[in-house]
């Protein structure tokens, strides 16, 4: 159920699910939404009560994934302009050439083109390549930890999503949002965590 709370001038939703948990539980996913799951026994009262004073902490975390949310805003791709990966931003420098390539060198992304409308899709290629390798390196580790709960995802995939940075199928697959690339390490393994707690 949806419940509602009001902190100073913030409201902060929240959706309860109780359940056979001895402890009150209080998370905020990569999508901003506040999920606590509480003892059946637990009242209304006890519930908000514990979430006004969890409420700075709340507003930190959904404070941290709106600044990475996956809304790109409208990108022109010329030099100059700014573009994030891992969670530090890059200048693009575009420069004309045969042997297309798209390197970091030092703060600039440098995309070597053969012309420039080429220069979306280089970097669009780039980003998807850096995405799979990157988020099975941060998966691996992340992974073993959750093995002796017996959860391995059948397989990680990556799916443009306008609005999630990642979700979970019934059969086990990760599905992550190339995007995530643009977001700092921590925000991608704590979107990871948190889509291998769904398979527990």
């Amino acid at each position: 159920m949806i419940e509602v709370i009001q902190f100073g001038s913030r409201t902060i939703d929240f959706r309860l699910e109780y359940s056979d948990r001895k402890s009150l539980g209080i998370t905020v996913t990569p999508e901003m939404e506040v999920l606590v799951k509480a003892p059946a026994d637990t009242s209304m009262e006890k519930v908000k009560e514990k979430i006004r004073k969890k409420a700075p902490w709340i507003i930190k975390q959904q404070s941290f994934f709106l600044s990475f949310q996956p809304k790109t805003p409208q990108r022109k791709y010329i030099t100059g302009e700014t573009h994030l990966y891992l969670g530090r931003q890059y200048r693009l420098q575009i420069e004309i050439g045969k042997d297309e390539s798209v390197k970091l060198k030092g703060k600039f992304i440098v995309v070597t083109a053969s012309e420039k409308a080429r220069t979306k899709t280089l970097l669009h290629d780039w980003y998807l390549k850096h995405a799979r390798t990157k988020f099975h390196a941060v998966a691996a580790p992340l992974i073993d930890k959750f093995k002796k709960h017996k959860v391995e995802p059948s397989s990680i995939v990556l799916r443009d999503m306008p609005t999630r940075w990642g979700s979970c199928t019934p059969k086990g697959k990760i599905i992550l949002n190339p995007e995530l690339i643009k977001a700092p390490k921590g925000c991608i393994e704590y979107v990871i965590i948190h889509e291998l707690c769904h398979l527990i």
